[in-house]
């Protein structure tokens, strides 16, 4: 029995990307030493909350990573409807849970006492709808079809809108961002993004004056007036603000790990989750953000290497999806914590705190690990390792024939 386990996991980390799994383990690490220090500020543990998330993404990854993604495309109509119908019973049944700069967004469901951001869940599920409806026109040879890329923008539009709807903005940018990069991965004409920047130039103005709340306004306006307005910080700026002076506190090395006098003090609003950032720069000065930084860089390139090696463009897709979610949420939360961009709610991926964020973005990984795992397959044959690694459609019908010439 014992020597059978032993076989599964040795089995299973084979086929594994070892590299992937130990970056994502380093992260992981990182992100729960970081909360311990936070958890002295506050009566919430969020190390324990963490913790717990992590262990369950985790063993969520392995499961999904067993799975065949190809396979799970092919529920595409069942996973898109559900991801609409769980949005859209979030935005009528949800509870609204306050964040960063007093922002109410009504984005969570209360699941047996917690709350989960419904969102969080939907991107792992955009991930292979929106990879399945590309490599379908990409097969039939329709991705340049102007109606075609039209249906792909409305596509990417349900999640965008649902998320605006229920205010939360900054899963708006993320599914955005997300669309962008798996289009560009399908190789949608640059023509059609150039429109598309074209329409959101024109819109903004309109969307300034007639739509954006207020407390967004303030957040772009602080953003450019925090060093000269001394109100700012106090008010919309005052995150912003108190972030920066806790990184800048640490200088090259840091305070030292459970000794920021700040983080101690609770002084930076929700460093736990969108403010992670600070605590290493305060701990840790430049050394520990510097760390974080090299970590999810070295995490993005290696999923862009199992993109390159997936067996499929499906596979290529699903990569960049998840390559997207997590460039796209990195570059901002850190650009806000060093008031280079506004502050959106974006988390600093597997980092922050945050238990459907944190178990979500394993599974997430879970479906990188499952194009990685199956990249020298087609329909269960292995492939020699000279074998080049992208089938065609073609080559993967020969290869379903001659499986059923062998039986």
């Amino acid at each position: 029995m014992l020597n059978s386990l032993f076989k599964s996991v040795y089995d299973y980390l084979k086929r594994a990307d070892i590299i992937l799994w130990l970056l994502l383990t380093a992260i992981a690490v990182y992100s729960l030493v970081l909360l311990k220090s936070v958890s002295r500020a506050t009566a919430a543990d969020y190390f324990r909350t963490q913790l717990l998330a992590t262990g369950l993404g985790l063993c969520g990854a392995v499961i999904v990573s067993l799975m065949d993604y190809a396979e799970l495309s092919n529920f595409w109509q069942l996973i898109g409807g559900f991801s609409v119908f769980l949005m859209i019973y979030t935005y009528i049944f949800g509870e609204s849970v306050v964040g960063s700069g007093g922002v109410d967004a009504k984005a969570w469901i209360n699941i047996a006492g917690r709350t989960f951001q419904s969102s969080e869940l939907v991107k792992v599920a955009f991930m292979l709808t929106y990879s399945k409806h590309l490599d379908i026109l990409n097969k039939r040879g329709r991705i340049e079809d102007m109606p075609q890329v039209v249906l792909l923008g409305l596509h990417a539009l349900i999640p965008i809108a649902l998320c605006i709807l229920q205010g939360d903005t900054g899963a708006a940018v993320v599914f955005f961002f997300m669309f962008i990069t798996m289009s560009l991965a399908a190789g949608v004409q640059l023509r059609y993004f150039a429109m598309l920047m074209g329409v959101i130039l024109v819109a903004l103005p309109i969307a300034w004056r007639y739509f954006m709340p207020e407390y967004q306004k303030q957040r772009i306006y602080a953003l450019f007036n925090l060093d000269s307005d001394p109100d700012l910080r106090l008010n919309e700026g005052y995150q912003q603000w108190q972030g920066r002076i806790s990184i800048g506190s640490g200088g090259f090395r840091g305070q030292g790990l459970f000794q920021g006098n700040r983080v101690a003090s609770n002084v930076v609003s929700f460093q736990h989750s969108d403010y992670i950032f600070s605590v290493a720069g305060e701990e840790l000065g430049f050394i520990g953000c510097s760390l974080i930084v090299v970590l999810l860089l070295l995490f993005m390139l290696k999923i862009l290497h199992v993109a390159a090696s997936a067996r499929d463009e499906l596979g290529r897709y699903v990569c960049y999806g998840f390559f997207g979610w997590i460039a796209l949420q990195s570059i901002v939360n850190i650009g806000m914590c060093l008031t280079i961009l506004p502050v959106m709610g974006v988390t600093l991926p597997f980092f922050s705190a945050g238990g459907s964020s944190a178990a979500c973005l394993y599974l997430g990984f879970g479906l990188v690990q499952s194009v990685h795992m199956r990249r020298r397959e087609i329909d269960g044959l292995h492939l020699a390792s000279h074998t080049p690694l992208r089938i065609s459609y073609k080559q993967g019908k020969q290869a379903r024939e001659m499986k059923r010439l062998q039986k």
